[in-house]
C-alpha cells in the first residue's frame, strides 16, 4: 500500500462507537470535509450514476478473499496511516466499487486492548494507493496508561448500579444481572472529547421495564470509577400472511416435513418462540408447505410474515446494492416470532443475529409487517457496517437508516396488499387508532419526531432524533410540497421555506447506502452525514450534477448546512491547515492563517469550517473565522458551563460577502488562566 495522500476528484475525506443491536420503538460527533473537484466524468452527467462508482457485487468467496488480502497487509497499512507502533488494526468488513476501488473498515486495539471508538475507514484505488481515511476518533494513542486504579468487581458493582437507576426511570425494575465480566478497554467514544482513556467495559443482561431483552453496556473510567458512556445495544423493529396476502416463502424439505428454512437465502429460519422470551423455540414445520392462513390465531400466520419480510430484505439487499447477506458472507441471520406475551415492539439483536417480534396487545396487532422486518434486518447491516453508536446524533442516523430501508424495501416488494409508502409500521395499528408509528414527509406528525436538526438534537430519544434524516430521505426522493403517491397524501415542508426537487428514491437509497458502507463511522452525526453523502454523489454524478445540488438543498432543508450557489463557491473543494500553534493561557489571540487559491467568485453561505484544537479546558477558548477581508465569523463563545476537552468541531458560517480566495485565519484566545492547549489545524470546505 503507497502512503495516504489528501483526497481530491472522485474521492472524499470524513472525520468521525458502537452498537450491538435495535428496537422499532423507544423503550425508555463527528467532524467531517469533502473534498469534490470540479466534474471529471462525462458519463455520469447526463443523471446517470458513474457505473465505476457503483458497489460491485461480491460473491461471499470474493469478500473473504478481500478480507484476507487486507489482513496480511494490515502492518503496512498501519504504518502508512499513521498509527503508532502500539497500535493495530483489525480488519472488520470489506466492500468494492465497480472500478476497483476498495474500502475497508477497521477496529484499532492498543497495546492488545479494543480501542471503543477508533474504527476507521481506509478507501484505495484499484492500483493500491490509498486515497482517503475515514476516521470516528483523530486522536493520537500513545503514553496511555493500561493499569487500571478499580478493580474489575467494583466496575462490574458501578455498572449495574447505572442499569438499576435506568431502570428506575422506567418507573418498573425488572430483572438485571451481569452477562460478561468487565472488560479492560480504551475509550474514544462519544463524551471522550478526543482524549483516550482507560477504561472498563461491563455488560449488563436481563430484560427491560417492558420485557425487551437487556444488553446494556456501560463504560466506566479505570481511573476514578465515574460512568463515561452508556448505550442499550437491543435495538428496538406459499404462505398465507396477514399483511402481504398469499405469497411464496423459501422452505426445505425433510422427507415428509417441510421446514420454514430458507434455503436460498443463507438458510434463514423462523421460529416460534410460543410467548417464551428466551433461547430460538421451534423452528416452524408442517407436513405440507403451506403456512398460515392469514388469521393472527394461527401462529404460522405471524411466521410468514416474518419470513416473507426477511426474504424481501435479503433480496433488495443483493439485486440493488449487490450485498448477500447482511454481513455480505451469504449467511442468512434468523427470525423469532411470539414473543412474550402482549409485547408491543420488535427488535434485533447482534448476541444472537436475529430479529425478534411481538404479538401487539389491544388493538395492535402482530409486528410482523415487511417494514417493520425490514427495519429490524436493516439494524443488522448498520452494526456490520458504520456501526453508528446507539446514542445521540448517530442515534438518530442509526434509527432513520432502518426506517429509510425499510420505506425501499417496501416500494421494492411492489406488493398490492402493502404497496409502498413513506409511512413507518402503517400496518401493525401500532398507537390503536389506525395510524402510523412515523411519518417521513414531515415527522412531527407523531407528536414527538423533530422534523429539523438544532443543536438539542444529540438530546431526544433516537427514535425521535431519527425525524430529520427520515424528513432528509423523503424531500431527496420525492421533493417538497404536496403530492400523493400510492394513494397516500404528503406535504413536505422546508425549514428554509425554499422547494426542494427529487431525484428518486432508487438514486437516494443508492446515496444513503453508499455513504453508510463506506463513508459513516461509529460517531457520524448529522453534520458529518450532509458530507458523508455528498461525497458520494460526488462520487456518482458529479459536483456539478442536478443530484448533487439536490442532495445539498435537501440537507439545508432540514437545516444543516445551506444551499449551493447562495453566494457564491459551492464547489466542495477542501483546504487545510495542519500548522501547529501554542495557545497562551489567558494571553492574546493567536492566528493561524490559510491561503485558498482557484475558487471562483465568493465563499458560500455555509462555509464549513472544521477546527481541531487540544485543549484542556475549551469553556474559556473564544474562536473566531476571520475572512480575506478582515471580517471576523464567530465560531464559538466563552462559556463556563462547557467544561470538556479539547475542539474537534465542524462549523457553518454566512461568508458569502466574502472573495473566496485570499488568506483566511482561524483566531483562538485562551480569556481565562490554568489550561494549557494548541491548535493543530482547520479546514475550509467551499
Amino acid at each position: 500500500m503507497r502512503p495516504v495522500r489528501p483526497a481530491t476528484g472522485r474521492r472524499a475525506t470524513a472525520a468521525g462507537a458502537l452498537i450491538a443491536a435495535a428496537a422499532l420503538l423507544a423503550v425508555g460527533a463527528q467532524t467531517g470535509t469533502a473534498a469534490a473537484q470540479p466534474d471529471s466524468a462525462p458519463a455520469a452527467r447526463a443523471g446517470k450514476a458513474d457505473p465505476g462508482a457503483l458497489p460491485r457485487s461480491l460473491s461471499p468467496a470474493e469478500r473473504t478473499a478481500l478480507i484476507r488480502e487486507a489482513d496480511a497487509d494490515k502492518t503496512a497499512t498501519a504504518k502508512d496511516i499513521g498509527l503508532g507502533a502500539q497500535e493495530k488494526l483489525v480488519v472488520r468488513d470489506v466492500v468494492q466499487d465497480v472500478d476497483g476501488t476498495t474500502h475497508t473498515r477497521y477496529e484499532r486495539t492498543y497495546q492488545g486492548l479494543p480501542v471503543l471508538g477508533g474504527d476507521l475507514v481506509v478507501t484505495t484505488s484499484k492500483a493500491g494507493a490509498a486515497e482517503s481515511v475515514s476516521k470516528a476518533s483523530t486522536a493520537t494513542l500513545k503514553n496511555v496508561p493500561t493499569t487500571a486504579a478499580v478493580t474489575p468487581a467494583k466496575a462490574e458493582k458501578l455498572a449495574l448500579a447505572v442499569a438499576a437507576a435506568a431502570e428506575s426511570k422506567a418507573n418498573d425494575a425488572t430483572d438485571i444481572a451481569t452477562e460478561s465480566a468487565p472488560r479492560k478497554v480504551v475509550w474514544l467514544g462519544e463524551g471522550s472529547k478526543n482524549t483516550p482513556t482507560l477504561a472498563y467495559e461491563t455488560v449488563i443482561g436481563g430484560f427491560q421495564h417492558d420485557d425487551t431483552p437487556n444488553e446494556l453496556h456501560v463504560i466506566t473510567d479505570a481511573a476514578t470509577g465515574a460512568k463515561l458512556y452508556e448505550w442499550q445495544a437491543v435495538e428496538n423493529g406459499v404462505g398465507n400472511t396477514q399483511y402481504s396476502g398469499q405469497v411464496t416463502l423459501g422452505s426445505t424439505a425433510s422427507g415428509t416435513t417441510f421446514n420454514l428454512t430458507d434455503g436460498g437465502r443463507g438458510n434463514h429460519r423462523t421460529y416460534n418462540l410460543n410467548r417464551g422470551t428466551s433461547g430460538t423455540g421451534t423452528l416452524f414445520s408442517n407436513s405440507t408447505d403451506i403456512w398460515g392462513n392469514g388469521l393472527p390465531a394461527n401462529l404460522e400466520t405471524a411466521g410468514a410474515d416474518a419470513a416473507y419480510g426477511a426474504g424481501l430484505t435479503w433480496d433488495y439487499y443483493k439485486n440493488v446494492h449487490g450485498r448477500t447477506g447482511i454481513r455480505g458472507d451469504g449467511v442468512g441471520a434468523y427470525s423469532r416470532v411470539h414473543y412474550s406475551s402482549g409485547y408491543v415492539n420488535a427488535f434485533w439483536q447482534d448476541s444472537c443475529f436475529c430479529m425478534t417480534y411481538g404479538d401487539g396487545s389491544g388493538n395492535a396487532r402482530p409486528l410482523t409487517s415487511i417494514d417493520v422486518a425490514a427495519h429490524e434486518m436493516t439494524h443488522g447491516l448498520t452494526s456490520v457496517t458504520a456501526r453508528l453508536n446507539y446514542s445521540g446524533e448517530s442515534g438518530g442516523l442509526n434509527e432513520a437508516t432502518s426506517d429509510i430501508f425499510a420505506a425501499a424495501v417496501e416500494f421494492y416488494a411492489d406488493n398490492p396488499n402493502d404497496p409502498g409508502d413513506y409511512l413507518v409500521g402503517e400496518k401493525i395499528n401500532i398507537n390503536g387508532n389506525g395510524t402510523p408509528l412515523r411519518y417521513m414527509d414531515r415527522p412531527s406528525r407523531d407528536g414527538v419526531s423533530r422534523d429539523y436538526w438544532s443543536s438539542t438534537l444529540g438530546s431526544v430519544d433516537v427514535h425521535y432524533s431519527s425525524g430529520p434524516a427520515n424528513h432528509w430521505y423523503y424531500l431527496i426522493s420525492e421533493g417538497s410540497g404536496a403530492k400523493t403517491i400510492n394513494g397516500v397524501a404528503y406535504d413536505s415542508p422546508t425549514y428554509d421555506g425554499l422547494p426542494v426537487t427529487g431525484i428518486g428514491r432508487e438514486k437516494a437509497s443508492e446515496i444513503w447506502y453508499k455513504a453508510l458502507t463506506t463513508k459513516f463511522v461509529s460517531t457520524t452525526n448529522y453534520a458529518a452525514a450532509r458530507v458523508g453523502t455528498l461525497a458520494v454523489t460526488a462520487d456518482l454524478y458529479g459536483t456539478a450534477s442536478d443530484e448533487y445540488k439536490s442532495v445539498a438543498d435537501a440537507w439545508a432543508a432540514i437545516n444543516v448546512g445551506a444551499r449551493p450557489g447562495t453566494g457564491g463557491g459551492g464547489t466542495g473543494q477542501v483546504f487545510s491547515s495542519s500548522t501547529v500553534v501554542a495557545i497562551p493561557d489567558n494571553g492574546p489571540a493567536v492566528f493561524s492563517p490559510l491561503t485558498v487559491t482557484g475558487v471562483t467568485g465568493n465563499a458560500p453561505s455555509s462555509l464549513q469550517v472544521d477546527v481541531d484544537i487540544t485543549h484542556t479546558w475549551r469553556g474559556d477558548l473564544v474562536i473566531d473565522l476571520v475572512g480575506p477581508s478582515g471580517t471576523s465569523y464567530r465560531l464559538k463563545s466563552s462559556a463556563s458551563s462547557d467544561s470538556a476537552q479539547n475542539v474537534n468541531e465542524t462549523y457553518y458560517v454566512n461568508a458569502s460577502s466574502e472573495t473566496a480566495n485570499g488568506t483566511w485565519q482561524l483566531k483562538v484566545q485562551d480569556v481565562l488562566t490554568r489550561d494549557t492547549g494548541q491548535l493543530n489545524g482547520f479546514k475550509l470546505t467551499f
